[in-house]
């Protein structure tokens, strides 16, 4: 309880010290925000702070994800950061009158601090080698969507909880990467150190690469190695591979510099709180914003 109280309190500080730099236009602010972030988010991962609408291919849902990374502080030299992270990401039922009632939402936020430096290490072909940590709280609710009118309760489905129940949790995770303009590869590590429910095994890892294609196109893939919950264990016990591969174009031709449209196959453990136990397999397409 009391990591959770000085995290809260450090966050709030954090935004009381941002909203005070941006009302004060006369003075030389002590902050500058800033979305051209040192770290650039990671392309194919399914969790990173980002814009986008990507309907299912295969069933009526929609994700729907609004969220980003601000640095508010690069030293002079470019080469350190220090931001904040803001994410949400929905699924929604796509219903009948162009309704969306949402099914489950999960809220990111958080602190970061983000670095990089030229490399060269020979053959290989990059030239700079790049770090985030992250401080981060998760929580994850079912909404309307989840709710059955007629018998005016919570839909059960497959959930090995009694719904609704309460999902959070507070990590640290590290990703280092080495990339060149038209190429990165990274890896990574999460630290989970507290959750509700309990019993989830703290350590998951990831690895990825984001390749530069001909004609604006860009291929992506990102792997977790995520815990399995064990509804007889009431813990999570051994890993599964959780894969999202992204094939997208960014729309530069016709002056969109910061729009892109991607398809992505995604299969491996939900990204959704509500979720986090149960294995999924889907077809996404849409539009990504990158702020």
């Amino acid at each position: 309880m009391k990591q959770r109280f000085h995290i809260n309190k450090a966050l709030f500080i954090l935004t009381a010290i941002l909203l005070v730099t941006m009302s004060n236009a006369k003075a030389e602010p002590l902050l500058h925000p800033t979305f051209n972030t040192l770290f650039k988010p990671l392309l194919a991962d399914p969790t990173e702070p980002r814009i986008a609408v990507m309907p299912w291919l295969e069933k009526s849902h929609l994700q729907l994800d609004i969220g980003s990374s601000v640095d508010l502080y690069q030293s002079d030299s470019k080469n350190f950061a220090a931001g904040v992270d803001f994410a949400t990401w929905s699924l929604l039922n796509r219903d009948e009158n162009f309704k969306f009632p949402v099914d489950a939402i999960d809220y990111l936020f958080g602190i970061n601090a983000s670095w990089k430096q030229p490399v060269n290490i020979g053959a290989l072909p990059f030239d700079e080698l790049s770090g985030k940590i992250r401080l981060s709280h998760i929580s994850a609710h079912f909404e309307d969507g989840h709710y059955d009118a007629a018998t005016r309760d919570w839909i059960q489905g497959d959930s090995p909880f009694d719904i609704p129940f309460t999902y959070s949790r507070e990590f640290v995770n590290l990703v280092v990467a080495l990339s060149s303009p038209q190429h990165r590869l990274y890896a990574g590590y999460q630290y989970l150190y507290h959750s509700i429910p309990d019993g989830i095994n703290p350590h998951s890892f990831q690895a990825g690469v984001e390749l530069s294609t001909p004609g604006n196109t860009y291929l992506a893939a990102d792997f977790k190695l995520l815990p399995i919950w064990q509804p007889s264990l009431d813990e999570t016990k051994g890993y599964r591979g959780t894969w999202n591969l992204q094939a997208g174009m960014r729309l530069n031709s016709i002056g969109l510099e910061k729009v892109r449209v991607a398809c992505n196959y995604f299969s491996g453990m939900s990204r959704h709180g509500m979720y986090f136990y149960r294995p999924e397999s889907y077809t996404t397409v849409g539009i990504m914003v990158d702020l």
